[in-house]
């Protein structure tokens, strides 16, 4: 989901806080406020992992349960070209991911929105994205909480229902291009 191009904030996501003018707050890191958009909850997910447990850079599904919330279940691009990921999701969980988004500056932003292009497709069937683009976005990262502007193609999901499930995601602005070939798995929730 993540690029770089003259002036956005793109690249890697331990480095985008102090390019991408975040201000910080004195809110600890790694506490989200419940106030928090799904972008700014969605970047501080991806922010709260090492390069090596980094669900963005996962080739395989394995980091897919890094950090997850406990009221959603976010899902990862890739910081370039196409992978593929089997992923175990807790029955329940309504699922939240971009297609393809930038933190960045209102510029930053209206110039990738222009050319912003992606598609999802579940179990086979088209699902409509939608297009955000917020300021004040509140992110937290390794050097503490800040606001910015976040932009984006965005899917929101109810739950799935329990068992195997496709998801295809592609996304692009410019000459960026990110995908996912998605199997998730809907586990039941625990007998009490």
């Amino acid at each position: 989901m993540i690029n770089r191009s003259a002036g956005a904030c793109l690249v890697a996501l331990a480095a985008l806080a102090p390019a991408c003018g975040l201000t910080p707050e004195s809110r600890s890191p790694g506490v989200v406020p419940p106030e928090t958009s799904v972008q700014g909850r969605w970047w501080t997910w991806a922010y709260s992992a090492d390069d090596d447990a980094s669900p963005v850079q996962d080739t395989t599904g394995e980091f897919c349960d890094h950090a997850q919330p406990d009221d959603l279940w976010f899902l990862a691009g890739t910081y370039g070209g196409t992978v593929r990921r089997s992923c175990r999701i807790p029955a329940g969980r309504p699922l939240a991911f971009p297609l393809v988004n930038l933190l960045g500056d209102a510029a930053d932003c209206a110039t990738f929105m222009a050319t912003a292009k992606g598609k999802a497709v579940l179990d086979g069937k088209p699902v409509e994205p939608e297009r955000l683009d917020e300021a004040g976005v509140t992110v937290t990262d390794s050097a503490g909480t800040g606001t910015t502007h976040a932009c984006g193609l965005w899917v929101r999901l109810a739950p799935l229902p329990t068992g195997p499930h496709t998801l295809t995601i592609r996304g692009s602005s410019g000459t960026f291009r990110t995908g996912v070939d998605y199997r998730l798995v809907v586990e039941p929730a625990p007998q009490a």
